[in-house]
Order: C-alpha cells, then structure tokens, then sequence
C-alpha cells in the first residue's frame, strides 16, 4: 500500500471525500461508470466481502494502528492510502458517524432482474420491492430488515434512493453487499414480476384489502413485497395490478407504519416461516 499524509482538506486527492456530492460520485467517470464512498469498517468489511472494488482509503491518524482498521487496509491491496490528523478530519461533515474511516469504491455494473430472480432460492422465495422509496434513511433500513429476515433480493423501481449513498449504506450497516438488488421499471412492474415466476403483495390501505397474517400470502411458493413511496405509497395502478392487496391490522386508530417500519414487520411475517 501506498501511505499519503494529507494536512488540510483542500488538498485535491482527497476531494471525493470533502465535497463531491452524490451525484458527482455516481457519474464521477461518465460514461463509464461511479464510484462511492463507504464508511466505517462494518460497511467497508461487508463491502469487501460482497466482492466491491477499493480505489483508495482516507483514514484519520487516530484509529490507523487500530487492528481493525488494519485489517481492512491489508485486505485492499495496493492502493493510495490518505492518512490525516484527527482535527483535519473532523472538519468533515458527518466525520464522528464514520469511525475515522472512509474508502473510496467502485460503483459495481448492477445485473438484470431477471438474472437476479433466476438465482433466488429455487423453492419458496420472498422478495422486496421498492417503489420511488426517496428517504435514504429508510432503504438503508429496509436493506437492514430484508438481510434480517431472510429476503432472497431486492428490487427498486427508477424514482427510489440509490442504497449506495453513504446514509444509506450507513443506517443498512452495508447489508446492501449482502443482498443481490438492481432497479427495475416502475411500468408494469407487476406484470414483469409475474412473468418472471413471483406472485405480488401490495401493502396498501384499500378496502379489499387481505391481512398479513393471511394463510393465502404463507402459502405461496414465490412472493414479492411491494412497499411504496414515505408520502403516498403505491400508485393506484400498482396497487390495482397485484396479485394481493395487504394491510398491516394495528390498533389505538394508527392507519399505517412508515416504510421502514411495515417493511420489517412484512418480512417478519412473511419470509422464511413456511
């Protein structure tokens, strides 16, 4: 490895890391692809292990001998290492969330959904969709919850957040490495999903609607999830296009859950308890 001190963040090298948003990183080498930043050695460590590219790391003096830290920088390989005093890198926004670390990757090709779907369990299998879900708070926590309870993929529509920005990859804990997850079109989506062997659960407040809990949902062989958007859920059309409607029954008047939330008790109900 290559090691560069670093003593004021005006130094280019380590631009990506200071200023450039995440839209500059996604685009950072149009046409031919992004990269993204991960932070702290949970998500980087699951980002290697999920096969991500390092392209450099940034890494405060205060943590660089840590055994941790180490481990991570050894496993890179040979890269350019930017080593920074603790003060220069606590000027950083979001610095005290990422465990004085951070590392540059290359943004991976994503496959095709129907790649994605051919390679999920060949028997029952449960996956997630999200749909224009624009919060990255909530997809992290999503990706989080789909790792948790056995989810087989994820699929998100056009309109959803990247799980590559950095709050996203932060509050999944990098679970987005462990789950194989590409967009698909929001047209037609249910009618891709069918075609490609899976049955459709819409969570959605509508009359005729089913319970989770129904035995119909536990009794299908290959099920997708539909979670939609923080602010008005599902489109109608979507809605009216899937193979079920699902409501979540609560009490004390509470008509719904935020993303998140409902995705988690989904999943719970519905993945890997036959």
């Amino acid at each position: 490895m290559k090691i560069t001190d670093i003593n004021d963040l005006d130094n280019t090298s380590i631009s990506i890391y200071v200023s450039a948003s995440e839209p500059q990183l996604r685009h950072y080498r149009e046409p031919d692809g992004g990269i993204f930043i991960a932070e702290s050695c949970k998500v980087i460590g699951r980002a290697l292990d999920g096969g991500m590219k390092p392209e450099s790391f940034l890494v405060s003096e205060a943590v660089f001998d840590k055994e941790e830290v180490a481990s991570l920088l050894e496993r890179a390989g040979d890269i350019t290492i930017y080593r920074a005093p603790s003060d220069v890198m606590e000027k950083i926004t979001g610095y005290h969330l990422t465990g004085g670390i951070l590392c540059s990757m290359t943004r991976p090709e994503l496959p095709s959904a129907a790649s994605i779907l051919a390679n999920a369990s060949s028997g029952r299998s449960r996956i997630a969709v999200l749909d224009n879900i624009v919060n990255p708070t909530n997809v992290g926590a999503v990706f989080r919850s789909a790792a948790a309870f056995d989810i087989d993929a994820v699929l998100l529509t056009e309109g959803t957040c990247d799980p590559l920005e950095r709050r996203a990859m932060r509050v999944g804990m990098g679970t987005m490495f462990q789950l194989p997850w590409t967009f698909i079109s929001r047209e037609d989506v249910c009618k891709t999903l069918r075609s490609l062997g899976y049955r459709t659960a819409a969570l959605a407040l509508v009359d005729d609607s089913v319970t989770l809990d129904s035995a119909m949902l536990k009794d299908e062989l290959r099920l997708a999830v539909l979670i939609g958007n923080e602010g008005n859920g599902l489109s109608s059309e979507t809605i009216n296009n899937a193979d079920y409607k699902v409501i979540i029954p609560m009490s004390h008047g509470v008509d719904s859950l935020n993303a998140a939330s409902a995705s988690a008790v989904a999943f719970w109900e519905l993945a890997g308890r036959p």
